[in-house]
Parts: structure tokens; sequence; C-alpha cells
């Protein structure tokens, strides 16, 4: 038999071996070429107009290359590893270390580089549904064009050559630091299958559930006690994630161990079969495998976490954008509400106007504080608001020694928090005029510029008066005007902010449009959300291989026992319901203790995102479960395939 022929036979007879492995690489290709495209391509010049933009693009780029190598590599160790008797019988009949690298090398050429175009192709394939989609998240109006770029292909073709000469090089240390004796004994030793649970062990599990409860409970309230300067911030977070993640190893190694064999001790030793191919080899298993499962809990409560974060900014910017901006142009003087109302006339676009008059006052709050940090860089119990008249307000109507607050941002509402009453002090350059503090109204009257996350206060008009009579110019900085424009028509209001866009004042501070801010966030957060959205795509896809490649290896460990099993008489459907349970073990506890990880962590600090939690959360982690949920299934049906062959 001559080499090539050698060589054939092993792709033949391995294939069946690596085709998930083709496919992840497929598919990584796929995704990196047709995301290098868009850089190269002129028509998503629009959707990364700024150097932010491009530079994240190309950050981007790396970080998917750099979880890409890890999986290839990783991925690659499990197969050679599976390999090592093959690899000691070449040894046996006589041919050098030297050669036998060389065969591998080859084969590891024709199916890499044979991935690697048809992944270039399919990438290519793609490439213009990948755009669409861009242009769609970023608002974007530009045709998408199916654009094969020699510059992403050239990039692709360097970067993945790159990647398989680490491979080489990993199979080469492999090959040259094992003598034949070891190679054969690879397969065969055990991954630390301790029959008993050490006391260290029950202290590790219990540390584990401890910590991770710990950082579960510091990040509610990251935003609530006295974590409120940036330093303080910093740190608290910095000892989240070191609680969470350590903790969250410590459970690998020793809770799941000792909650399985908890449950295994009150059995007496009855297990059913069911018990005993889930139960058993997860406790026995599950300690080997805490680093890797650690880190693929880890970096998917990450990616479930930035996805979701993502999308709740993007899924709330309509909402953001009117809590922000109550209508739909909000002006600061007569003369520009004047010129933006002749262009509006001249385009026939009907409207309606809002006058309000401001004044900005300081406003003694400590009575109707609830709650302060401390190290706040404020102090909020003298705050500076602005105030209006409530016969400017529809369907509200105060007494004269009433006040009511309006507007407060989620986000600051969630740092310092009010009483529902108490009294306040306006404190004029000269009296001061106490009042009755009412509590806080949802109603929207003034915009962001003239709030600036703080809330309006709503005061009866003899108030409002006596105020005006008593105003301190040293805080006037803000226009004693308010003009809120309204097109009556939503379907020109596009044309309208067109319009706006277009007058020379559109920067001045106190402007603002509510359509241009919205479409401005969705813009950038539709950016972020794609790029997002790539990193958890092929994280999820790699991690889903590794823990399938994992469960291939362990199955083909364990058929002598599946072969045992079935000569006692345990039938197919017997065995295959345990593994059902083991499958859901090894895939449900990653994913569910990630899903745990990015809940607490996104409602640490959503507010800051947008204004709704639930409907992009929960869409983002169906998604993740049900993609995830496909490498169980894929890895029940292996394992399916084991236990008919075992007999």
């Amino acid at each position: 038999m001559t080499i090539n022929q050698l060589i054939l036979r092993n792709l033949k007879k391995n294939i069946k071996n690596y085709y998930l492995y083709v496919f992840a690489l497929i598919f990584s290709v796929a995704l990196y070429f047709a995301f290098v495209t868009l850089q190269y391509d002129p028509g998503t010049g629009e959707a990364q107009e700024s150097e932010k933009n491009i530079a994240a693009v190309k950050v981007t780029s790396i970080l998917l290359v750099a979880i890409v190598t890890v999986f290839l590599v990783y991925a690659n160790s499990l197969f050679i590893k599976r390999r090592s008797k093959e690899i000691g019988l070449f040894q046996l009949i006589g041919m050098t270390k030297k050669r036998i690298f060389g065969i591998l090398t080859l084969e590891n050429l024709i199916l890499y580089f044979g991935s690697l175009f048809v992944g270039i192709f399919v990438g290519f394939s793609f490439s213009k549904l990948i755009q669409m989609i861009l242009f769609k998240l970023t608002g974007v109006e530009a045709l998408a064009s199916l654009h094969f770029s020699i510059e992403a292909f050239f990039q692709t073709i360097l970067v993945f050559a790159a990647v398989y000469l680490i491979i080489m090089l990993v199979n080469y240390i492999y090959i040259k630091r094992h003598t034949i004796l070891a190679l054969f004994q690879i397969t065969s030793s055990t991954e630390n299958k301790v029959k008993n649970i050490s006391v260290w062990e029950v202290i590790m599990g219990i540390l584990g559930l401890t910590l991770i409860v710990t950082g579960y409970f510091v990040s509610s309230k990251l935003f609530e006690g006295d974590f409120v300067s940036m330093g303080s911030l910093f740190t608290v977070m910095l000892v989240i994630l070191a609680s969470v993640i350590i903790g969250t190893y410590f459970l690998y190694k020793g809770s799941v161990r000792f909650i399985a064999n908890f449950i295994r001790k009150n059995k007496d030793g009855y297990l059913s079969i069911n018990e005993v191919l889930s139960l058993s080899s997860i406790m026995f298993r599950m300690k080997s495998n805490a680093l890797l499962l650690t880190i693929i809990t880890t970096v998917s409560a990450l990616a479930i976490s930035f996805s979701s974060l993502s999308y709740i900014s993007y899924y709330s910017a309509e909402k953001t954008a009117k809590e922000n901006n109550p209508d739909d142009f909000s002006l600061g003087t007569k003369g520009h509400a004047d010129e933006f109302e002749a262009s509006l006339k001249k385009k026939g676009i009907s409207y309606s106007i809002n006058e309000k008059e401001v004044i900005k006052y300081a406003v003694a709050t400590k009575g109707i504080l609830s709650s302060v940090p401390k190290n706040l860089n404020m102090d909020p119990a003298h705050m500076t608001l602005p105030v209006v008249s409530d016969d400017q307000v529809e369907h509200i109507d105060l007494n004269a020694d009433q006040v009511l607050f309006s507007g407060f941002s989620k986000a600051m509402s969630s740092i310092i928090s009010f009483k529902d009453s108490g009294n306040i002090t306006f404190e004029g350059q000269g009296e001061k005029l106490p009042r009755k503090y009412i509590g806080m109204s949802q109603t929207r009257v003034l915009s962001t510029p003239y709030k600036r996350g703080m809330p309006a206060a709503i005061v009866d008009t003899s108030t409002f008066q006596q105020l005006k009579e008593n105003l301190n110019p040293k805080i006037q900085d803000i226009s004693s005007s308010y003009y809120g424009i309204n097109i009556s028509n939503k379907k020109s209001l596009k044309e309208a902010n067109e319009l706006f866009q277009s007058l020379p004042f559109t920067n001045d501070p106190g402007q603002s449009s509510r359509y241009e801010n919205a479409e401005r966030q969705k813009e950038n957060m539709g950016l972020t959300m794609f790029i997002v959205g790539f990193l958890g795509l092929t994280f999820l896809i790699t991690s889903g291989c590794i823990l399938y490649f994992k469960q291939m290896d362990e199955s083909e460990e364990e058929r002598p026992n599946y072969t045992i099993l079935r000569k006692l008489g345990f039938t197919r459907n017997d065995l295959l319901r345990g593994i059902r349970g083991k499958q859901l073990f090894n895939f449900g506890i990653p994913l569910t203790i990630g899903l745990l990880h990015s809940y607490f962590a996104i409602r640490s600090g959503w507010f800051f995102f947008g204004t709704e939690l639930w409907t992009p959360m929960v869409i983002v982690m169906v998604i993740y479960t049900i993609l995830y949920s496909i490498f169980g299934g894929l890895s029940v049906i292996y394992c399916k395939k084991v236990i008919r062959e075992a007999l």
C-alpha cells in the first residue's frame, strides 16, 4: 500500500468522525469571509462611516479568528488523541515520527483546505444576505449587492493558513513527546474517576455555591448602595466577575459531583439503568471537565448578556426617544421655532405647537430623599431643577402649596430614590419658598436637554409667578422657553426631520428631534447588535461542537460498558433513556448556569441601555437555548449509534 492510498483510506475511515468538525470549519470560514467582505464592500461604507465603527469591525474580525483558532486547536487535539493507537501502530511497523507527521499533515491539508474553499464559497453566497441584515439593523437605505472581494479572499486564506500551521505545530509536539507505549495507553486511561469524595471537594462545592450567590446578590445591589464613584463601581464589578467565575469552577469541581453523590447515597446503591448511565457518569467526569465547562459557561453568559443588552437598547430605541423627547421636535428659542415652522409651512406639513415657559431653580430636597448613596459627585439634597406651571401641562391641576416631579430618568432613579411625599424648599435669590411634594408623575413635559436626567418640577400658576420674581440669574443657563412641535400626520415625520436637520441651529443646545434620536440609537446599537450577534453565534457553534466532540470521546470510551449492559439484557431503549438523561445534564447544566449568570448581569444595569427588559432578554435566551439544544440532540444521535454497534 502506498502512502497516498493510506492517506485516502484514513480519510475515508475517519470522515464519519470529522463531519461536524468539517461543518464547524466551513461555518467559521464562511462567517469570517462574509464579515471581512463587509469591510471591503463599498456598499457598506455608510453603515461604517465613523472611525469607531471601522475599528469595531476590525476588532471583531480579530476576536472571530481567536475564537475559531481555540476551537480548531482543541477539536484537533481530541481527534489526534482518538487516533493515538493508530499513530502507535505506524511506529510499530517501522514508520518514523517524521513520516507519520507528514501523513497527518497531508490528511489535514486535504480536509482543512477543502473545507476552507467550500467555506469561502458559502460565505460569498450568503454575503448579500448578511449585508442586508446589517442594513436593516442600522437603518441604512442602500441596495445590497453580491460582491466577491479579492482582498477578503486573500485575507481569509492567509488567516486560516496561519491557523493551520498552529494546528500542525500542536500535532508535531504531540507526536514528538509521546512514546509508543504512551500512545497505546492514552485512550484507555480514565478521566479522574475517583470513587470517594474528599472533604476538600465538599468544602469546594459549598464555597462555589456561596461565591455564585454572593456575586448574584452584590450585582443586584450594584446601583442601589454605596457603589457610585467610578473607582468603586469598577472594583465591585471585578469582584463580582471573579466571584462568579471562581464559584462556577468550584461548582463544577465539587458541587455537581457532591450533589450527584448525595443522591446516589440516598439510593443505597440501588440505581436504575437511567441513573447508572447519567448520574454516575456525570459524577465521575464533571470534575475533570471543570475548567472547560467554566470557560464555556462564562463566555456563554457574556455572549447572552451582551446580545441581550444591545437588543434591549435597539428594541427600546423609539420608547427611549419618546421618554427623552415628549414632542416630535424640541426647540429652545422662539426664533428657531419660527424658522422651523416656516420650513414646515413651505412644504405643506401640518403641525401643532406646544409652548412652555421654563425657569431653573435651586431646590432643597433633603426631606423627600429615600436613599442617597455615598461618594456621589453631586449633592442630591440641593438640586437645580427646571420648573414649569401646571397650566402648561394637560390633566394636571395642583394646589398653591403643592409640587409634583415629572420625567425622572430610570438610570438616575436607580441611584437616587425619592419618597412618595414630603416637604421641599425652593431657594431663590431672596426668600425661600416651602412646598409639599406629592410624588413622581410619569408624564413627560420637557425634553432631555432641559432636564439632564433630573426630574422637572411642576407647580401651581401662583407659585410659578412667585418663583419668577425671585430668580437667581446665575443658574439660568437654559432658555426660558420650551417649544415642542408635533407633526399631525406621522407619515410626514421623516420629511419633517430632514427639514429640521437641514437648519443651521440643529446642533445648538436645547434642540432635539425624537425621530433622529431614535434612528441614531438604532443605527449605533444595530451595528453593535450585528457584531455581538456574529461573535455570539460563532462561539455558540464552536462551544456546542466542543461539547459534542467531548461526548463523542466519552461515548467511545464507554462502548465496553454498553456492551456489558446489553449482554445483561438491557435493551437499546433502556440505555438510550440513560443517555438522554446524561446529555440533558452535560448540555443543560452549562446552559442553565450561563443563563442564570447572564440574567443577573443584565438585571444589574439594564436600565442604562433602554426601557424594555423582559421581551428582548427572553427572545435572546430562547434563541440561544434552541440552538444550543441542537448539539445535545446530535450527541444523543451519536450515542444511539454507539449503542447499536455495542452488540
